[in-house]
């Protein structure tokens, strides 16, 4: 593909093919991304498709960067061409360089029928679809001025005939050395991507039988046992079993500084051990791992379309009919101006070659490319370009409070209670949540040395947890849970409230059979993230509200907006209900305003999928990732900051490439139709302005979240 033109006829071939729902192309990546049904047919079906709208197509695995090898010809064409350009700059010192007209004829055939071929065989095919595009125009155009010059050769008796084989020749050099540049501009925006490919290991080092055997990567099952020397690569994720060491994830997670590992401690594939020897338990390998999952995410975000790009799509479609169609003015107001056939067709030519929908096809897709990339390089994974572009908007961010804004490692502090000893009452908590992953289960279990089981364990979402335990009903939970099933709390009722206030979260325990009676409380504690207060100072200084919601009674969750600066809190909101929290934050916000929800858990994905852009902590679980925009594979809240500042700069970098494409064709075309620019000129403009808009989207590479050194 060449244009943006491209792109809407494969879009089209594509969308008729029966099962096809969804299709998404992009230029820069020469990639199309199709959702279907599973009973549609064959893949050979849409390559057919592909084909008949007249390109070539293939099913490949997993997207990879486009390469060109077409340097070779664009420097047998820029050989050829020199000499008909050398009397041009002869003309200049007063020098007549200007070669005879069988010689300049012998030099533009080659550049214009065999180098140029490509403009003719693609413009050919897009005719026949019903299109035209960037090919249609150069082959028109490089076409009218070869034949007139070879009119003029054999037709015209004097010694200097007006010749053009220059202007032809010279158009298609570069043009082709300008898709030569963009090609090798293109790969760069892939960078990020590429390198992320790079982080897996070909082989493992696994020990079997108490021996140590490498083995391809394809090899190694779930509960191997890898072992991991000094400077090697992790080839798989899995958790240490034994050794200790530092570990180097920055590619992965963006953070800059060794990550301690021990016995327990997880390792992600892809991060390059520094002086220890690991041996590493197997969890997870091939498509699983986490490596695997980012460079997924990384593909769909640089594959799907921003929502500003349907404008682009819509222009695209009726841009080369326009430009014939100014052309054909042009020819005609000339001619019938002058009478000069010659300088009439030179300035239609130089409309045809000026006008450029490669830059309006690329202005998007490339910015994508470049901002997706480097947010990846700096731990945030933006999953799709909807939530690059709502992202830069978002003046409202709703905050979870543990194992977002808090460490999310919560300890017993306390537990009070009414009727047992205090081992009575841990060891009956301890039943109730023994096989437990919840945080809070996890602060119980590890202050008991208790270690039986309760029966009939059931979870009550956003609520507790209920069983039995020695033939008793008991249930564990909130405070509200504990009014809904009829229990009393009025005997702590005080103890309770002294400890919210210091921001300590209370669980209540109660038997529920019977009467139901009050059995006493616990009382866990939790830290705020280093980075939490000076995070949320720095969204307040670039005018962003900042809201807790939280399913943590209110006491604790007002400690913790009090201790970061944060003015409005919604505590002990149900899962169910934050979406209509998220609902509520909109409210009164000015046109084009968005909001944002950062979380971690299973009980925060309804209110991510609710916000226009959910950010979700790699720290958390799978269900919250997969329902976010955007992932931050460290749990820093200063990237949610970093996270608005790329998108921000990402949004600024499409608009400004689609406005300087749109404005380059806006002043070019008169310009030339004006005959203010040769067909030589306008070539040479053309050619540079895909790659400017490709060299813009570049300077993303360069861009560091804020206070970042690295």
């Amino acid at each position: 593909m060449t244009c943006a033109s491209c792109v809407t006829r494969v879009e089209k071939a594509l969308a008729k093919v029966p099962g096809v729902q969804s299709v998404s192309v992009n230029l820069a990546t020469e990639q199309a991304t199709v959702v279907r049904r599973k009973s549609a047919g064959p893949t050979a079906d849409l390559l057919s498709a592909v084909e008949k709208a007249g390109y070539t197509a293939r099913e490949i695995a997993s997207p990879e960067p486009h390469h060109s090898t077409q340097g070779w010809q664009v420097a047998v064409a820029a050989a050829l061409s020199a000499p008909l350009v050398l009397p041009m700059l002869g003309d200049l010192f007063g020098q007549h360089w200007m070669l005879p007209g069988w010689l300049q004829l012998l030099l533009a055939t080659p550049v214009q029928f065999w180098l140029g071929a490509r403009f003719y065989v693609a413009g050919w095919k897009s005719l026949r679809a019903g299109s035209g595009s960037m090919d249609v125009l150069v082959a028109l155009g490089t076409s009218a001025a070869y034949g007139l010059s070879v009119w003029q050769l054999f037709n015209d008796q004097s010694a200097m005939p007006a010749l053009y084989f220059e202007s032809a020749a010279v158009v298609i050099t570069l043009v082709r050395f300008g898709k030569w540049l963009e090609a090798r501009a293109k790969r760069q925006t892939t960078e990020a991507l590429r390198a992320l490919q790079a982080l897996r290991p070909d082989t493992a080092r696994v020990r079997r039988a108490g021996r140590e055997d490498s083995v391809p990567l394809a090899q190694v099952q779930v509960g191997d046992e890898v072992v991991l020397r000094p400077g090697e690569r992790a080839p798989v994720d899995g958790v240490v079993i034994e050794g200790a060491s530092h570990m180097d994830e920055s590619l992965l997670t963006g953070e800059s500084l060794p990550v301690t590992k021990a016995a327990g401690s997880r390792v992600t594939g892809g991060a390059i051990n520094a002086e220890g020897l690991l041996i590493v338990r197997t969890t997870a390998v091939g498509a699983e791992t986490a490596l695997a999952r980012i460079v997924r995410l990384v593909e769909s975000a640089q594959a799907k379309k921003a929502p500003i790009q349907q404008l682009v799509d819509q222009v695209s479609a009726v841009f080369v009919p326009a430009v014939v169609v100014a052309a054909l003015l042009t020819f005609a107001g000339w001619w019938w101006w002058n009478g000069d056939i010659a300088t009439a067709l030179l300035h239609a030519v130089a409309v045809l070659v000026i006008a450029c929908p490669c830059a309006l096809g690329l202005a998007t897709p490339a910015a994508i490319m470049a901002g997706t990339g480097t947010a990846a390089k700096h731990g945030i994974l933006i999953q799709d370009a909807l939530a690059l572009e709502a992202m830069h908007a978002v003046k409202v961010i709703a905050f979870d409070k543990t194992g977002t804004l808090t460490q999310g490692k919560p300890v017993l502090v306390d537990a009070v209670p009414v009727v047992l000893s205090r081992d009575e009452l841990l060891a009956r908590a301890a039943a109730l949540q023994a096989g437990s992953e919840h945080p809070l289960a996890r602060a119980v279990l590890s202050a008991t040395q208790a270690n039986e089981r309760a029966q009939q364990v059931q979870a009550v979402a956003g609520r507790g947890v209920s069983g039995v335990f020695h033939g008793e009903s008991l249930a564990l939970g909130s405070g509200p849970w504990m009014g809904e099933l009829g229990v009393d709390t009025k005997a702590l009722a005080d103890v309770a409230a002294t400890l919210q206030s210091h921001g300590h979260t209370v669980s209540w325990l109660a038997r529920t059979d019977g009467t139901p009676q009050l059995l006493g409380l616990l009382a866990f504690g939790d830290t705020l993230k280093p980075e939490a207060a000076a995070a949320m100072a720095r969204l307040k200084a670039h005018g962003v509200r900042t809201v807790l919601v939280s399913g943590d009674n209110r006491g604790s969750a007002q400690a913790v907006a009090d201790a970061l600066g944060i003015a409005e809190v919604h505590a002990e909101v149900l899962p169910g209900d934050k979406a209509g929290v998220i609902a509520a934050l909109r409210q009164g916000l000015p046109h084009g305003a968005r909001v944002a929800m950062v979380g971690d858990g299973v009980n925060d994905a309804p209110a991510l999928a609710a916000a226009d852009v959910g950010i979700a902590m790699s720290t958390g679980t799978d269900v919250a990732m997969a329902t976010a925009g955007i992932t931050l594979m460290r749990g820093d809240l200063s990237l949610v900051m970093a996270a608005l500042s790329i998108s921000q700069r990402t949004t600024s970098k499409i608009r400004q490439n689609l406005f300087w494409a749109f404005i380059y064709n806006v002043v070019g075309i008169p310009l030339a139709a004006f005959g203010l620019l040769s067909p030589v000129v306008a070539g040479a403009a053309m050619a540079l302005s895909s790659v400017s808009v490709i060299s813009n989207a570049l300077l993303l590479k360069r861009w560091k979240p804020e206070g970042n050194s690295r």
